[in-house]
């Protein structure tokens, strides 16, 4: 038979886009729509980081941008993996994200770790423009079902 089978197809695509307040609570709210999104799916992209992440960029969003407008978290999943977007107001560039420090993180602080585990954790990451503000993202692979845990 040429091409895969039936249940080899990759997944369809799905979305979600959700509107979270600009406080500490998002943080939890977000981590959950995101293992709520690849547990129904049984997608195969590592829920443990992708929620790591997301609430790294969440955490960000609602310490770094000034105002009380809610950010907004959107997660993609797509055949190839998943993709997660914190849009908040502010256009400025996230630090760091996408090149590394000067310096390494002083282990001591409570703050600055989480754009090197962005990097370090996701296949890709970086920001964009809106018409609002900016948004942060990051991608996770789909994990190969010989190496997922049982």
């Amino acid at each position: 038979m040429n091409g895969p089978a039936l249940q080899d197809r990759p997944p369809a695509s799905a979305s979600w886009r959700i509107a979270l307040p600009h406080t500490a609570a998002a943080v939890p709210v977000a981590r959950a729509l995101v293992r709520t999104a690849l547990a129904e799916l049984e997608h195969a992209a590592d829920s443990d980081t992708a929620e790591l992440l997301t609430a790294e960029l969440v955490a960000n969003a609602v310490e770094h941008t000034a105002g009380d407008g809610p950010i907004e978290l959107v997660v993609e999943l797509l055949p190839s993996g998943c993709q997660v977007e914190v849009h908040d107001p502010d256009p400025a560039p996230p630090g760091n994200l996408t090149r590394p420090a000067a310096g390494e993180p002083d282990p001591w602080q409570e703050h600055g770790r989480g754009l090197l585990l962005i990097r370090a954790l996701s296949s890709s990451c970086g920001h964009r423009p809106t018409d609002s503000g900016k948004a942060v993202w990051f991608r996770l692979p789909v994990i190969p079902a010989q190496r997922r845990p049982t």
